[in-house]
């Protein structure tokens, strides 16, 4: 079953529930998609699909930020509870030290040797752990291997 299809089947069963917050969640994550799928004129694959939860995800923890700092726990109660859905439909996460090791055998791959390679290093680096990791984290592995 492709993620596509695990999303619409959650959505059935999340009506069935009568889970509305899981609903609109879903519905919001499904809106995404369609708007990509006709922006582009694709039908979207998993990776792709996987894309847009994690920038969703990140922009629910950007929120959550802001409605922090502006005294607002039932705004970030809510998103919160939207993250949590959508993490749902991610792969497992690469740890800290599973994305040192991936970075430092592609920096020694590519033949890296200071700052002026990290976007060639990034470029990689973004094909080969797309959906497995988060990108600011791997930046930071990026910028730290390159230190050296």
């Amino acid at each position: 079953m492709s993620l596509k299809e695990r999303i619409s089947e959650d959505m059935k069963a999340a009506m069935r529930a009568k889970d509305s917050e899981r609903l609109s969640t879903i519905r919001m994550l499904q809106a995404a998609i369609k708007q990509r799928e006709v922006d582009e004129r694709v039908v979207l694959d998993d990776a792709a699909v996987i894309a847009i939860v994690d920038k969703l995800i990140k922009q629910r923890k950007d929120s959550v930020v802001a409605f922090e700092q502006g005294g607002r726990p039932d705004l970030v109660a809510k998103e919160s509870a939207e993250i949590t859905v959508l993490e749902a439909y991610v792969p497992q996460r690469l740890s800290a030290e599973q994305i040192g090791a991936e970075i430092a055998a592609l920096v020694a791959e590519l033949g890296a040797a200071g700052p002026g390679d990290m976007g060639r290093v990034m470029a990689a680096a973004k094909t080969r752990l797309a959906g497995k990791a988060e990108m600011a984290l791997v930046s930071a592995a990026v910028k730290q291997a390159l230190a050296k």
